[in-house]
């Protein structure tokens, strides 16, 4: 399996571990079905504020199945821009994720 398609199995998990704590990312699987993982994650780290979704798994202790944790995932980095995953520590940061010790 590429890199790219493991890369979108990994997010089709968290999507799981949304549902499983009554969270329904519809846009984002709205976004997966279309564009794939790699694309999802590009498009949304472009963005200037990070998607609802985020919070709301924040919200449900789940930062650790966010898109941005699986971009920063050691395997996966290399699909990825230091923008990019910059992008995604900062916002990770920003709800002291990294305090918890993850």
């Amino acid at each position: 399996m590429k890199l790219e398609e493991e890369f979108t199995r990994a997010l089709e998990g968290t999507v799981e571990a949304a549902k499983a704590r009554n969270y329904n990312p519809t846009y984002f699987m709205q976004m997966l079905g279309e564009h794939g993982g790699v694309e999802t994650a590009k498009r949304l780290l472009a963005g200037k504020e990070p998607q609802t979704g985020l919070f709301e798994l924040y919200h449900r202790e789940l930062l650790h199945e966010s898109m941005e944790a699986v971009v920063l995932q050691d395997k996966f980095r290399p699909l990825f821009t230091e923008k990019e995953l910059v992008e995604a520590h900062r916002r990770l940061e920003e709800l002291g994720y990294y305090q918890k010790g993850n």
